[in-house]
Formats: structure tokens, sequence, C-alpha cells
């Protein structure tokens, strides 16, 4: 149902967490597959992909091409893309299970922000900042239907920031917030 998108270059330690945390929902059958498009890893990257059954890529370029290059592979309905050190909620899998049964084909959701290792100043900016209609940031992770991505183009390869580049063009009228947390773990 859920094919999981991570760009990854150099960051086996914190792609290590983020698929820990998605283990739950191989378990319970969403999440059909996880492609890992890395950029050219000097470290043990690679290594951590294989070891958590997660296809493999290296591409060239940047990261909106990797993006771009491992969301064309995916084999999934729904794309679920995520940062290296975004760990999301344990209750996840039920939110996004219920947005990928309930969700009409031109909406996609993000995580709401969680509050792990933030200061309290922080939380209430992010809260703030989002009821003033802010758009959600990449570390919330997206998913989007991939109708919905192929419409929009997908990531941009030239965009300085393709993740928000997309959020951007997908607006906020069809962007949902999930209940679950994605928090982004700091070393």
């Amino acid at each position: 149902m859920i094919s999981v998108v991570i760009a990854t270059l150099d960051c086996e330690f914190a792609l290590a967490r983020t698929l820990a945390a998605l283990v739950p929902g191989a378990i319970d059958g969403l999440v059909s597959e996880a492609i890992v498009a890395d950029g050219g890893s000097r470290d043990g990257t690679a290594i951590v992909a294989d070891a958590a059954g997660c296809t493999f890529i290296r591409i060239e370029g940047s990261l909106g091409r990797r993006l771009k290059a491992a969301a064309t592979k995916a084999r999934a309905p729904l794309l679920l893309f995520l940062r290296p050190r975004i760990v999301l909620d344990p209750g996840w899998v039920g939110e996004a299970r219920r947005f990928a049964e309930r969700a009409p084909p031109d909406k996609a959701a993000v995580f709401r922000r969680g509050a792990a290792g933030q200061t309290h100043f922080r939380e209430m900016w992010a809260l703030l900042a989002n009821t003033l209609g802010a758009l959600p940031g990449p570390d919330q992770g997206l998913l989007i239907p991939r109708q919905l991505h192929d419409a929009l183009g997908g990531h941009s390869d030239d965009a300085a920031d393709p993740e928000r580049d997309l959020v951007r063009r997908i607006g906020r009228r069809r962007l949902a917030t999930l209940a679950a947390g994605a928090t982004l773990i700091l070393d």
C-alpha cells in the first residue's frame, strides 16, 4: 500500500533509527517496500539499507533527482517521503492507514511535528506557525498518492529545496496533518 522513499548521503546511524520506526508498518502490511536513494555515501548506509531489506539505489546528482528516481521505481499507490533522522511516533501506522483508506487522490498528508528533544519555545513556535498557515517542512514527512505526485511532476531537479518546493506546489488546502508525530532526532 505504501512505498517509503528515503534519500541518503552518509547517514547510516540516522537511517537505522528511521527504518526501525517503520517496522510496525511493515509487520502490519501497510509498508510494502522501502527505497533508499543514495547520493554516494562512503559510510555504512548501503549495509544498513540492505540489512533492513530496502531497495538501495545509488543516484548521482541533486536531491530532487534522487527523490524523483526513487518515486519512479516505487510500486505502491502511496508514497511516503522521509528524511533520515525522522522517527515516526508509534501511532503512525493507524493514522497513515486511515488516511490511505479515506483520502481523495488529490490530497496529501504530513505528520505533526514531534516534540522529543524540542524546547517548549520551539514547540510553541511550530504550533503558532502551523496555526498561521505556514507550510509544513520536510522534517514532517510527506504521504502522497502517486497519482498526485506524478500530476505535479514530482520533485524538481533544480529546486534549491525540492521537498519544500513540492509541498508548496501541493498547497495548504490539499494537505492534511496527521495526529501522529514525526520527530527529528539529533545525535
